[in-house]
C-alpha cells in the first residue's frame, strides 16, 4: 500500500531485533530450569535449547508452543508482518507439528504513527496464519516507541512423532532447505545498500513457510530437526550436535548462500548478532585454513525465518531431496553429514 515510512530507522540505534547473544541466554536461562518441578507431561522443555515446547494432553495429541516476535527488519509493513508470522510459525513445523492457532504480539507507537500501518502488519500477519492452515484467536498490544510484532503460535503433534534437535544420529545426512545470509541482506536494507530487486527476493524468502518442507519431511524417517533462525546455521547446528551428542561436520562449499552476501559483508555489513555467533561457536567449531573470516561470518550469520535444517539416515536423503525440489521447495541442499567423531562439536570443511 506504499505507507510512506522507513520502518527499520524506527528502531534503536538501528537495532537488528535480533536474539539476546547466546551467552547471556544461557546464563539467565540457568536460572529458568526447575529439575525438582518436573511434569512427565512435559516432553520438550528447555533441556536441549529446542524451537518449541511439547506438552502432552493426551495419548494422542500433544501441544507445540512457542512465541517470537521482532522489529522491523524490513520498512513494507505487510511485508514485516508476513515475515514475523512465518518466522513463529516455523517453530511448529521443525518439531513436526501443525499450527492451529497464533495470538499476535504487538508493541506500537500508536501517537507517532499511522495506525494504517499497524493494520498492514496485522493483515500481513493474518494472511500467512491462513496460508499456515491455522486460526488467528486474539492478541495482546502495547504502546511502545519501537514497534515490535511477532506471534505465539500452537499447534499439535503426535507425541510419538515430535522432531527434536537432540535426535541425529551417526551417519546421517543433514539438509537444509533455505539459503543463509539473510541477517546480512537485511542489514544492507537498513542502510539502504539493497537494490529493490534484491530486496524483494529477500523478503519473499523469508515470507515463505517451511510447510512444504515440513510435509516432505515427514514424509520420511527423519532423526532430528530444527529451524535456522537467529543463532546462524552454525548456532543451530551445534545445539544438534550438543543435543544429540554427536559430530557434525558442514561442506561450506555446499552451504546455499544468497547471492551478494559476501560482497556485502566485505563492506562491513554485518550484524552485531551474527558477529556474536561467531564469537559464541569459535571453541566449538575447526575451520579449514583456507576459509577466510568473512566466509566463517556467513556461516555464523543471524537469520530471521530461515529453513529447516534435517538430520535423516543417509539412504533416505536422496529421496528427500528429491521430494522437496517436486515440491517447489528448490534451495534445498545436502550440506554435511552425522558424525561419531568430536561429540558436541562441528568440523568444517
Amino acid at each position: 500500500m506504499g505507507i510512506p515510512v522507513k520502518l527499520t530507522s524506527l528502531t534503536s540505534k538501528g537495532g537488528c531485533g535480533c536474539k539476546i547473544s547466546p551467552d547471556a541466554l544461557s546464563a539467565v536461562l540457568k536460572n529458568a530450569r526447575r529439575p525438582g518441578q518436573h511434569d512427565p507431561r512435559l516432553l520438550v522443555g528447555l533441556e536441549t535449547s529446542d524451537d518449541a515446547g511439547v506438552y502432552q494432553l493426551t495419548d494422542d495429541i500433544a501441544l507445540v508452543q512457542t512465541l517470537d516476535f521482532f522489529t522491523p527488519i524490513v520498512d513494507d509493513p505487510y511485508w514485516f508482518g508476513q515475515i514475523a508470522a512465518a518466522n513463529a510459525l516455523s517453530d511448529v513445523f521443525a518439531m513436526g507439528g501443525t499450527p492451529i492457532t497464533a495470538l499476535n504480539i504487538v508493541g506500537f507507537p500508536i501517537s507517532k504513527l499511522d495506525p494504517a500501518i499497524l493494520g498492514e502488519i496485522l493483515r500481513g500477519a493474518a494472511d500467512k496464519v491462513e496460508e499456515a492452515g491455522a486460526v488467528l484467536v486474539g492478541g495482546h498490544s502495547i504502546d511502545d516507541p519501537e514497534p515490535k510484532f511477532g506471534l505465539s503460535v500452537t499447534g499439535t503433534v503426535h507425541p510419538q512423532k515430535i522432531l527434536t534437535n537432540a535426535g541425529a544420529k551417526p551417519g546421517d545426512v543433514l539438509i537444509l532447505t533455505k539459503p543463509i545470509g539473510v541477517g546480512i541482506q537485511t542489514t544492507a536494507i537498513k542502510r539502504d545498500k539493497l537494490s529493490p530487486e534484491k530486496t524483494e527476493i529477500v523478503m519473499n524468502l523469508m515470507a515463505t513457510l517451511n510447510k512444504q518442507a515440513a510435509a516432505c519431511m515427514l514424509a520420511y524417517p527423519v532423526n532430528a530437526c530444527t529451524d535456522v533462525t537467529g543463532f546462524g546455521l552454525l548456532g543451530h547446528a551445534l545445539e544438534m550436535a550438543e543435543g544429540s551428542q554427536v559430530g557434525v561436520r558442514i561442506h561450506a562449499a555446499h552451504v546455499p548462500v544468497l547471492e551478494g552476501t559476501r560482497q556485502l559483508a566485505e563492506q562491513g555489513i554485518v550484524p552485531g548478532g551474527s558477529k556474536s555467533n561467531y564469537r559464541w561457536v569459535a571453541d566449538r567449531v575447526t575451520y579449514p585454513a583456507a576459509l577466510e573470516e568473512v566466509d566463517r561470518i556467513i556461516l555464523c550469520d543471524a537469520v530471521t525465518s530461515g529453513g529447516l535444517l534435517i538430520s535423516v539416515p543417509a539412504h533416505q536423503a536422496d529421496g528427500l531431496l528429491s521430494s522437496l525440489h517436486e515440491h517447489g521447495v528448490h534451495w534445498a541442499r545436502q550440506i554435511g553429514e552425522v558424525v561419531d567423531d568430536h561429540p558436541g562439536k562441528i568440523v568444517v570443511v
